[in-house]
């Protein structure tokens, strides 16, 4: 019986620069597409430019940050701040009661690790700080490319 390996060993450099979720913002995917296939995850590079502000939101899996380099200030849902830089774990499980918010004080280079490799499940949803109220706007729909869903988002 012969075994054909299907290991990948490539480098980030051989990855491709791709637009964020945010202004200021820029992704390489690591794995989760089709040139990097994975049935249960989604990793990324995420590359962010001072100043750049990501609003509170939460997401519907979870959600896994681990900070390379840079630094930023991470507030939760009861505005507590926390001040992170490189060696930084960020892990938010799903749901509300996980949402966060981004300052990026220092360009920021982190990995981000997402417990699906379905577009559908990997959207995520801005929280009114006053209200709590959550939404999503039709334009990041659109970008994460699931204007009808053909599988169940549970």
């Amino acid at each position: 019986m012969e075994i054909k390996t299907n290991l990948k060993v490539f480098t980030e450099a051989d990855v491709p620069t791709g637009p964020g979720i945010t202004k200021g913002q820029t992704l390489k995917q690591l794995a989760g597409d089709v040139n990097h296939p994975s049935e249960r995850m989604t990793i990324r590079l995420a590359f962010f430019e001072p100043g750049t502000h990501e609003n509170l939101h939460w997401h519907m899996i979870e959600a896994f940050y681990y900070v390379i380099s840079g630094r930023a200030v991470v507030k939760d849902i009861e505005g507590k701040s926390y001040e992170i830089g490189p060696g930084s774990v960020v892990y938010a499980p799903p749901g509300i009661a996980a949402a966060h918010s981004w300052d990026c004080l220092e360009p920021l280079k982190l990995i981000s690790i997402r417990a699906t490799a379905e577009s559908e499940k990997t959207l995520q949803f801005d929280v009114d700080p006053n209200t709590l109220e959550s939404s999503i706007s039709i334009d990041f729909i659109k970008r994460r490319q699931v204007i009808s869903f053909k599988k169940s988002i549970y």
